[in-house]
């Protein structure tokens, strides 16, 4: 504990506390581990397929490559730091180190939901206007999307890390997480940390929940035009370009959101909180480059999905989706 009568102290080091009283919790850090071996393999295998394979290069696969790099630098800022500290006891960490481990993690958590919103709006464009579809969504507009988020991303976690750097820590320098997680930092500090809860807000506004309404409302509008198709097939056929991604988001949102709307209504175990929002950062990484590698397969197999609209508009009109 530092001293209360500091005025303003900025500490050398924070303490990661992580799980507290779990038995042979080493085995969750091996299996880490794995996931991310698998992780780092899996997303350069797609990023390599998308990149080699001429008949990918298409807007959705350009955002489909971006969540690749993203999923494989995300779980590089997470997981090795994650196994030195807890699996070999090392859980002091610096405060420029732990600032840089802040940015670098909660990046790329973002990144990884506006990339899935991206994809959303590709799938909603294809489903929904398709013969504005390649009109609409082309790579260049694709690659000034996916540029538009990192900014947007980056100037939230800058903000926050800034607000951060003001804090003082008088109080305590033990993190109850498994990261530099800004949500528990700045909690402990002993000077005005409005400003963290107000970027804290924002973040978790605009980055996680407006993009999980927007992928929940274009997919209400998704099937609102598949009931438009007059057949089953082509409806089916059409339903399963989205199987893919309508899979991540489930991955990516399910466990934050569950945990987000648990500790509002009531008081969870710490251990609760980071096993869950541990698993929701290291997961979907690992699977979204084998969900689409069995997608990519199909396509090299049996090409292009041609479906038919049947409205009023589009009655007598076909259009090729890449699936």
């Amino acid at each position: 504990t530092i001293p209360s009568n500091v005025s303003f102290v900025q500490p050398q080091f924070f303490y990661i506390n992580g799980f507290s009283n779990i038995p042979h919790v080493k085995y969750y850090y091996t299996f880490l581990c794995f996931v991310f071996t698998v992780t780092v393999l899996g997303n350069s295998f797609i990023m390599l397929i998308i990149y080699v394979e001429q008949s990918l290069h298409t807007p959705k696969y350009v955002a489909v490559f971006h969540l690749a790099v993203v999923d494989m630098c995300g779980s590089t800022a997470l997981i090795p730091k994650m196994i030195e500290t807890f699996l070999f006891d090392s859980q002091f960490i610096t405060y420029e180190g732990c600032l840089a481990n802040m940015f670098f993690v909660h990046l790329f958590t973002f990144m990884q939901s506006l990339t899935l919103l991206a994809l959303a709006y590709d799938r909603f464009v294809a489903i929904c206007f398709p013969l504005k579809y390649h009109i609409i969504i082309t790579t260049a507009g694709m690659g000034k999307i996916l540029a538009g988020i990192w900014i947007l991303a980056a100037g939230v976690v800058i903000a926050a890390v800034g607000f951060t750097s003001k804090l003082s820590f008088c109080k305590s320098i033990v993190i109850d997480s498994y990261f530099c997680d800004h949500g528990p930092i700045y909690r402990m500090s002993c000077n005005d940390n409005f400003p963290n809860y107000v970027i804290a807000k924002i973040g978790t506004t605009i980055l996680l929940a407006a993009p999980l309404t927007l992928i929940l409302s274009s997919y209400v509008c998704i099937i609102v035009a598949l009931l438009k198709i007059a057949s089953e097939e082509e409806r089916i056929k059409a339903m399963k370009t989205c199987t893919s991604h309508l899979i991540l988001v489930a991955m990516f949102y399910l466990p934050i959101s569950a945990i987000y709307i648990a500790a509002n209504i009531t008081t969870i175990h710490p251990n609760t909180r980071i096993i869950s929002t541990s698993l929701s950062s290291t997961i979907p990484p690992m699977m979204n480059p084998i969900i689409y590698t069995i997608k990519t397969a199909l396509i090299k197999r049996n090409g292009e999905c041609v479906f038919k609209l049947s409205s009023s508009n589009y009655r007598k009109h076909e259009q090729v989706v890449t699936i």
